[in-house]
C-alpha cells in the first residue's frame, strides 16, 4: 500500500514537472522565435514556418541596426525616463502609503477607497487629459513631460499601504519617545524594513517606463527624444521588408529587462508575499 502510494506521488509529480515544462516552453515560444529570427538576417520569416532554432547564426543584423539607428541616444532617452519614473513613484508611494496606513484621520478610509475605485478607468481614456495638462505646464517635448502622468501609481499606493501595516507599531513609538520628528521615523526606521516592496516597486516601474511608447510619441515631438520602444515602432516602417532587423532591434530593447528581473526576482517576491500578508 505504501509502496503504490509512492509510486502514484512520483507519477503525479513527473506529470506536473512535464506540464510546467511545456507551458514554459509555450510561453517562451514568441522570445524564441525573435531571437531566432534576429540570428538569420535576409529572410522573410512570414513566408516560411517560424523556425524556433535558427539554422545559422549571424550577428550581422545587430551590427547593421545598431550602426543604422543612434541607438546610444536612444538608451540614453530611456535611461533617463525610467530613472525619473521609477524615483518619482517610489517616493510618492511611499509618501502617500505611509499616512493611509498609520495616521488615523477622518475620511481616510474614504480617501482610500477612492484611490482604490480609479484603478477601474482605463488607462486610455486619460490620455486627452494628461496631453492638455502638460502642454498647459509647459512641459511637452520633455523627459518630464514623458514621466509625470504616471508619476503616481495607485497599486504602488495599495502595496507599500499594505506593506506599512505589517510594520510594528512599536517601531514608530520608540522613535517618538526618542524625540524623532514623523519624517525622521519614516525615513530612518520604516523605510529600511520595506525595501522589498519597495524592489517590487522598482522593478515594475522599470518594465512600465522601459517599454512605454505610445505616451512618448504623443507627447514628444523630436524623434530624437524618443525611448527605445517608440523608437523601433517609429522606424518600423523603414525596416518593413528586414524582419531581422526589427527582430535584433527588440531583442536590443528587452535583453536589459531580463536582466534586472532576473537579479530582482527574490525582492520583488518578498516584497509581494510581505503585502499578500498584510
Amino acid at each position: 500500500m505504501k509502496r503504490g502510494r509512492t509510486l502514484r506521488k512520483s507519477f503525479y509529480m513527473i506529470l506536473m514537472y512535464i506540464l510546467l515544462i511545456l507551458l514554459a516552453l509555450f510561453m517562451t515560444g514568441p522570445f524564441l522565435w525573435l531571437l531566432s529570427v534576429s540570428l538569420m538576417p535576409g529572410r522573410n520569416v512570414f513566408s516560411t514556418p517560424p523556425a524556433i532554432l535558427p539554422t545559422f547564426i549571424d550577428f550581422g543584423n545587430y551590427v547593421q541596426v545598431w550602426k543604422f539607428m543612434d541607438f546610444p541616444n536612444y538608451v540614453y532617452n530611456t535611461v533617463v525616463i525610467t530613472v525619473l519614473g521609477v524615483v518619482l513613484n517610489i517616493i510618492l508611494a511611499c509618501m502617500t502609503g505611509y499616512p493611509l496606513a498609520v495616521f488615523r484621520f477622518r475620511g481616510r478610509n474614504l480617501v482610500f477607497g477612492l484611490l482604490i475605485a480609479t484603478m477601474i478607468i482605463p488607462a486610455s481614456t486619460a490620455i486627452i487629459v494628461h496631453y492638455l495638462t502638460i502642454q498647459a505646464l509647459h512641459l511637452g517635448n520633455s523627459y518630464l513631460g514623458v514621466v509625470l502622468p504616471s508619476a503616481v501609481s495607485v497599486f504602488n499606493i495599495f502595496l507599500m499601504r499594505q506593506t506599512f501595516l505589517n510594520i510594528p507599531v512599536d517601531i514608530r513609538d520608540s522613535g517618538k519617545m526618542d524625540g524623532a520628528s514623523e519624517f525622521r521615523i519614516w525615513w530612518q526606521l520604516i523605510l529600511p524594513l520595506v525595501k522589498p516592496a519597495i524592489a517590487v516597486i522598482a522593478l515594475l516601474e522599470v518594465m512600465g517606463y522601459w517599454n512605454s511608447f505610445i505616451w512618448p510619441i504623443v507627447i514628444l515631438d523630436d524623434p530624437e527624444l524618443y525611448p527605445l520602444a517608440a523608437a523601433l515602432t517609429y522606424l518600423n516602417g523603414q525596416f518593413a521588408y528586414n524582419f531581422g532587423w526589427i527582430a535584433a532591434g527588440t531583442m536590443i530593447s528587452v535583453l536589459p529587462i531580463i536582466f534586472v528581473f532576473l537579479f530582482t526576482q527574490k525582492f520583488y517576491m518578498e516584497g509581494l508575499a510581505g503585502a499578500v500578508k498584510g
